[in-house]
């Protein structure tokens, strides 16, 4: 795709760049998947964020501490940067619950932080730039990173759609407006 200078929003059917290079793109891609994430904690209170609302127990919090952890495990710690020390162990499955004393807005401050640390590591790093999750035998492009967090984070964003919509009626991708 030619870059001609354009990375102006879309008509608003997607808010992706017309125009832009496939890093621009990719990255609007996965702001646009993490806004939707946040949209979904709007107006609730701690209890309705916190709230299990399936038999495994899956929270409007307990995904969104799941996507930091996910975003500081592929783009942060797969490439030798620093990770901020964890309170919980996401190896063994902790963040993808919110602890009775965690807030929503300790949770998405911790968001916060991983995305800006995930975004550091965006600007800094070619597409081509390899990394290896310590989790995985093989290593990974950071292209690879970008396209398998846009997809992780749209699976997580549609689970709290749903979630959201069980709580209180509210459904979209986005804010409406």
């Amino acid at each position: 795709m030619a870059n001609d200078g354009d990375t102006g929003a879309d008509d608003g059917d997607t808010g992706l760049p017309h125009h832009g290079d496939e890093k621009a793109t990719l990255r609007a891609s996965l702001d646009r998947v993490r806004d939707a994430v946040l949209w979904k904690l709007d107006g609730l209170d701690e209890e309705q964020a916190g709230r299990p609302m399936t038999p495994s127990g899956t929270s409007l919090l307990g995904l969104v501490k799941h996507l930091a952890s996910v975003e500081y495990g592929y783009f942060v710690e797969s490439y030798g940067r620093e990770v901020e020390p964890l309170w919980f162990d996401a190896y063994q499955g902790e963040d993808m619950a919110a602890g009775p004393d965690e807030t929503t807005e300790q949770i998405v401050a911790f968001y916060g932080r991983a995305r800006a640390a995930a975004d550091r590591t965006i600007a800094e790093l070619p597409l081509d730039a390899v990394g290896r999750p310590p989790w995985r035998e093989h290593s990974v492009s950071l292209r690879w990173v970008l396209v398998q967090l846009i997809e992780e984070t749209a699976r997580h964003a549609g689970h709290m759609d749903i979630v959201r919509e069980l709580i209180d009626g509210a459904a979209g991708d986005h804010r409406p407006g």
